[in-house]
């Protein structure tokens, strides 16, 4: 037993190695669906796939609610079971909320539906504050950082390391404002965002992952139908494999493009649980049994809203159930009959809806439903029957369900955050989504003839262009400081209610200073303003940012001057070495001319005139020469001046960064100081869980350790290994605690609980270990004499052939020398055995023990590290050659070495060196008693030797297989 747990200790440091060898990153990454009803949360962590985390009650998902009451938070399930007490501290549905201001459509909406909550406006923002209590107010971003942060806490218990990357996955329709403030309650959660994941995009990614074979070059169209607890989208998505040339070549993957969306925010389970509810509130009015109004009461309207969600539910599988509350209001029970059929009555508005996103996305998308191969369901709220049918009718095809509807938008996020981090090497899986809010820049410019300034619009991001995407737009008629909006633009194709649900159309303002003082530093001759650049990007999360404004300038400008003067000198020292001819003719590119006299002149026959045709020779070739020379000087400076005529022109590209000062229009987001402050006071509710888990957890061990030492004490083992005063001691310990936990206790800290512990631990502690002893004694002498009968029977066979060998004056691998070692320690270890066997009988029970399971697991090892060592010299051993054989291999020998060195200066030979005479000696009693029980392979006779280096991770790997099988061996 004591090698077992020792083994057992020795495994999480083998584990840790095995990590380090194969993962150069050990930091886990997670995504997070943080839906209006729901929390999914997925990880992937070194040696551990994708996989989604489990709450404390050990499920899947979590609900999207945080309760407060006094200090204590609840989350989850705990926090719907108080909200039926303190609705008003029960917070949910708070993505209807966020980055919004208190006059927007959505917020009144909110207000109607949960009446109880009090909603003030932020002085500064003018956004959504619930007034919890006096002087305590919290914001959306406040509270989802709240969420966010107990989903941190699920990963890191899942995953047993710390967490700080995520992808967030947002709802599509999201607008820069919402966007923002999901990053702000991510960043009061402790998380660095990789991206902020469209939930539809991160369906697509999961549902392209397992079905990659199926894509090719074709574009494939498949329409995604999520129906969840506040919102519908309909999102048609594009998947074929594309190329892409990545780290200097071309490579294809997959790819899947969002090319449609259509969408309706207030669709969905959460207007179906409201309808039902307010139905079953006004039956329980209509019966007259109370003359109270439930709609007036808080906690009964919380119930109602509970147990309306159930119905809902079970409605979907059954036709009717029974909605029933028990002392709903007034002590007065609540049990109504409701049918599928009255539940689909209630909401016939909601289902002549359903057409609207898929008619939105195929207008977005230009397509028809024919190119759409399949229409796969998401979302809770496509589980009711009627919706699945209303949707039939629309799309006219068959409903795919073939992805996890719960679960495949966290599954998706996750791949992409795995793809994100770099800690893992994930199958590339592109990803490309589409603007639904288009962006556009209005500025004003002065046009003469006009008294006012002429109003000029930019689209900037066009609808369902691709992202992420940049673009620069060009101001080339500004010559001094101006300014330019950004806001949104052509929302024709959203209805009148959805643009007001936006807010303010107004993103920011943008101020450009200085432009004045820029445009005159680049006036010149050679100058041309080729504009104002400004520089916009669209990231992968879908925020948009101005990324810089500079002026564009082009400068021209000839060789000479750009020639330096380093050239110049260089230049004129080598004229002073070169001949003005020379380098006048080198400078324009022609050759001397000839000295030869032309060709084709007239012979004469008479003899009198040839001394003066000689003299007119001479004097014709000399005026040919000079006139030469003359045409040569013409032609160099003709040269010359075409030369300068044709010098190259350089031009120069100059930028000049434009001073900006950005202003934010409609949502502002939350300034430092607000996020420290809010920061601040979420650590402070963080510290204080910790400080209440830790205090519950250390009450509850301390209240288990009592109790069990008590009922120990009362088992014959415990008795028997104690004495009396001993027992005594214990159970009077055991008292003073458990009359201090009733009284004084009841209040203490988890320091005084941990202390307690651990001086009932101290006390314990002897008789807990001579239990042990005596309880494991047994299993371990059994396990010793089991090695000794096994080595007395390896040492009788040993002897006998090593006996018939050495009679047969043959050689043999084990010595006399080693044999008899082997046969004293056996007969010492039996001697030890059965002296300490005797002395421990004697010994009584509460006395401490003189044979311990340590004592015996050093005797087995030493007995069996023996024996390793006589087996492995056996495998690896072979007999000497005979003096024939070893002559006749050198004589080979040497004739190889011949012919390799006759064939060195060969072209293309290659020569091995090859040894027939390799013998191994036996090794060394330590190498040995190291070594595997794995067979040794037999040294073949024409065994090359090569050089070979281990990587460090194949040794390491070896190491820790040789480690295990050792441990396993042992055990």
């Amino acid at each position: 037993m004591w090698l077992k747990m020792n083994i057992l200790l020795f495994l999480p440091l083998v584990a840790l190695f095995l990590s380090s060898v194969n993962y150069t990153h050990s930091l886990a990454v997670i995504s997070v669906d943080l839906g209006s009803e729901w929390m999914k949360v997925a990880f992937v962590s070194p040696g551990v796939p994708m996989e989604i985390v489990l709450n404390k009650e050990s499920k899947r998902k979590t609900p999207a609610v945080i309760s407060f009451r006094g200090d204590d938070r609840t989350f989850g399930e705990d926090a719907i079971t108080a909200s039926a007490r303190f609705p008003k501290q029960t917070y949910a549905y708070l993505l209807d909320l966020v980055g919004k201001k208190v006059d927007n459509p959505l917020v009144k909406q909110f207000q109607r539906r949960f009446p109880y909550y009090d909603i003030i406006s932020d002085p500064i923002r003018g956004t959504v504050l619930f007034k919890h209590d006096d002087g305590v107010n919290y914001s959306p971003e406040e509270l989802l950082g709240m969420l966010l942060h107990r989903a941190k806490e699920f990963a890191e218990a899942s995953a047993g390391q710390a967490v700080n990357e995520m992808v967030l996955i947002v709802p599509g329709y999201f607008n820069q404002a919402e966007r923002q403030a999901m990053l702000q309650a991510a960043d009061l959660a402790g998380f660095k965002v990789l991206q902020l994941m469209n939930d539809y995009t991160a369906v697509a990614l999961n549902y392209g992952i397992f079905n990659r074979k199926d894509f090719n070059e074709t574009a494939q169209y498949v329409m995604f139908y999520d129906m969840g607890a506040s919102s519908t989208t309909a999102t048609i998505v594009s998947y074929q494999v594309v190329k892409t040339k990545e780290r200097g070549f071309v490579e294809s993957h997959p790819q899947a493009s969002i090319v449609g969306v259509g969408y309706d925010r207030s669709l969905g389970g959460l207007d179906m649980q409201l309808r039902l509810r307010d139905y079953l509130g006004q039956k329980f009015n209509d019966a007259k049994k109370t003359p109270n109004d439930i709609f007036k009461n808080p906690r009964a309207l919380a119930k109602l809203f509970k147990e309306a969600g159930r119905v809902k539910n079970v409605l979907s599988a059954n036709v009717d159930h029974f909605a029933q509350v028990e002392g709903l209001l007034d002590d007065i029970d609540m049990k109504i009959q409701v049918t599928r059929e009255q539940l689909e009555d209630l909401c016939q508005d909601l289902l002549d809806r359903i057409r609207n996103p898929v008619d939105m996305a195929l207008k977005s998308s230009g397509l028809t439903m024919d190119v759409i191969s399949q229409v796969v369901l998401v979302g809770a709220g496509a589980r009711m029957p009627k919706v699945q049918e209303r949707l039939q009718e629309v799309v006219k095809m068959d409903l795919a369900k073939n992805i996890n509807a719960d679960e495949a938008a966290a599954m998706g996020a996750v791949y992409k955050a795995a793809d994100l981090s770099t800690g893992f090497k994930v199958k590339p899986f592109l990803t490309k989504d589409a603007v639904i809010f288009p962006i556009q820049v209005t500025f004003e410019r002065e046009v003469e003839g006009q008294t006012a300034p002429k109003q000029i619009k930019r689209l900037l991001f066009g609808p369902m262009n691709p992202y992420p995407q940049k673009k620069v737009l060009t101001f080339n008629k500004h010559t001094d400081d101006f300014s330019f909006n950004v806001k949104y633009a052509d929302l024709d194709h959203l209805s009148e209610e959805e643009v007001k649900n936006l807010g303010s159309l107004d993103l920011r303002s943008v101020a450009l200073t200085g432009v004045a003082d820029v445009l005159n530093k680049h006036k010149g001759p050679n100058a041309e303003s080729k504009g104002i650049k400004a520089h916009f990007s669209m990231d992968e999360s879908g925020i948009l940012s101005l990324a810089n404004v500079e002026l564009l300038v082009e400068r021209n400008s000839t060789d000479d001057d750009e020639e330096s003067t380093f050239s110049k000198l260089g230049s004129t020292i080598s004229k002073l070495f070169t001949n003005p001819d020379e380098a006048d003719s080198d400078k324009v590119g022609e050759k001397p001319a000839s000295e030869e006299p032309e060709e084709g002149g007239e012979e004469k026959d008479v003899k009198d005139g040839k001394e003066k045709d000689k003299k007119d020779e001479k004097q014709d070739e000399a005026k040919k020469q000079e006139n030469k020379s003359e045409e040569k000087k013409e032609d160099l400076k003709k040269d010359e001046s075409e030369k300068k005529v044709e010098k190259k022109t350089v031009t120069k590209v100059l930028k000049e960064k434009i001073s900006t000062e950005e202003e934010s229009l409609g949502v502002i987001p939350m300034s430092k100081e607000a996020m420290q402050e809010a920061f601040k006071k979420i650590q402070v509710l963080n510290e204080y869980d910790f400080q209440r888990n830790r205090r519950e957890s250390a009450l509850n061990a301390l209240e288990s350790y009592v109790f069990d030492a008590q009922n120990k004490l009362e088992e014959e083992d415990f008795q028997s290994a104690a004495t009396s005063e001993e027992i005594e001691k214990i159970r009077q310990g055991c008292s003073e605690v458990s009359d201090w936990l009733y009284e004084d206790g009841a209040t203490a800290d988890a320091d005084a609980y941990e202390t307690k512990l651990k001086d009932l631990q101290k006390l314990t502690k002897a008789l807990y270990l001579r239990v042990g002893e005596h309880r494991e004694r047994p299993e371990a002498i059994a396990a010793l004499r089991q090695v000794l009968n096994g080595s007395s029977t390896f040492l009788k066979d040993a002897r006998n052939v090593t006996a018939a060998k050495l009679e047969a004056e043959e050689n043999w691998v084990f010595t006399e020398v080693e044999l008899t070692t082997l046969e004293k320690l056996i007969k010492e270890t039996e001697q030890w055995m059965v002296k300490m066997e005797k002395e421990q009988a004697e010994q009584k029970l509460s006395e401490a023990p003189k044979l311990s399971i340590k004592s015996i697991g050093e005797k087995i090892n030493v007995l069996d590290r023996e024996v390793k060592y006589l087996v492995n010299k056996a495998k690896i051993w072979r007999p000497p050659k005979a003096k024939e054989e070893v002559n006749n291999d050198a004589k080979n020998s040497t004739e190889k070495k011949n012919e390799s060195k006759d064939t060195k200066d060969g072209d293309d030979k290659e020569t091995v060196t090859v040894d027939d005479s390799q013998t191994e000696d036996a090794p060394t009693k330590e190498e040995a008693s190291d070594s595997s029980e794995k067979e040794i392979p037999k040294p073949s006779k024409t065994d090359v030797s090569v050089k070979h280096v281990e990587s460090p991770s194949i040794l390491a790997a070896g190491v820790v297989v040789f480690v295990i099988h050792l441990m396993f061996h042992f055990i």
